[in-house]
C-alpha cells in the first residue's frame, strides 16, 4: 500500500470520526455504489475533506490499485469501448518516463494516478472521444490548453484532448511542471 494512503487509513478515525469499517457500514446503509456519490455524501453530510472522502470511496468500492492484484486489468477495463484512446495514455507515459526521476503508476477503476511525493496528474479516458489529463498545479493561473478545474477537487486543472496531434510541447511542458512540483 502506498505510504500516503497507509497514513491516511491509520489516521482516518482521528481525522474523520470513523474507522474505514465504520464508513463502509454507513455507506452501505445509504446504498451508495458510485465513487462520486460516496464522495459527495461524505463531504456534504459529514464534512469530510475531499482527499479523505475520495480515498474512503475507493476503499469501499475496492476500485483502487491497493484493493486488487490485477492493476493491469484496471487499465485494460478503462479502455474497453475506447481502445483508440489507449495511444494517448501510452504516449504520455512514455514522455513522462523521459523526464527522469521516480514516479508511481497508481491505477484506479476509471483513471490512472501518477505520483511522486504527491499526485501530479491523472490520465483518464473520459469519454469515447475525449482523453482528459488532470493536473495538480494549485496556485497556477489557467492558460493555453490548461483549464481550471473545480475548486478543492483532486485536480486543480485539466486538459481535454481529442486528437493525438494535440500532445505537443505545451501539454508536455505542463506535465513536466506538475511532475517537478510533486517531486
Amino acid at each position: 500500500m502506498d505510504k500516503t494512503v497507509a497514513t491516511m487509513i491509520e489516521n482516518l478515525k482521528e481525522k474523520t470520526g470513523h474507522s474505514l469499517d465504520e464508513w463502509k457500514n454507513l455507506i452501505a446503509k445509504e446504498g451508495l455504489t458510485k465513487h462520486g456519490e460516496i464522495v459527495k455524501y461524505l463531504k456534504e453530510t459529514h464534512g469530510v475533506t475531499h482527499g479523505y472522502a475520495s480515498e474512503i470511496g475507493l476503499k469501499v468500492l475496492g476500485s483502487d490499485a491497493d484493493s486488487t492484484t490485477d492493476t493491469d486489468g484496471l487499465i485494460v477495463s478503462q479502455y474497453q469501448g475506447k481502445e483508440h484512446l489507449k495511444a494517448f495514455y501510452d504516449k504520455l507515459l512514455g514522455e513522462i518516463q523521459n523526464f527522469g526521476g521516480d514516479f508511481k503508476i497508481d491505477p484506479k477503476k476509471t483513471y490512472v494516478s501518477l505520483k511522486r511525493k504527491k499526485q501530479f496528474i491523472i490520465l483518464n479516458p473520459a469519454s469515447k472521444t475525449r482523453f482528459e489529463i488532470g493536473f495538480n498545479l494549485k496556485g497556477v493561473e489557467p492558460q493555453g490548453k490548461l483549464e481550471a478545474e473545480k475548486p478543492n477537487g483532486i485536480c486543480s486543472h485539466k486538459m481535454n484532448l481529442t486528437d493525438m496531434s494535440e500532445i505537443d510541447s505545451e501539454v508536455i511542458g505542463w506535465i513536466k511542471k506538475a511532475f517537478d512540483t510533486a517531486g
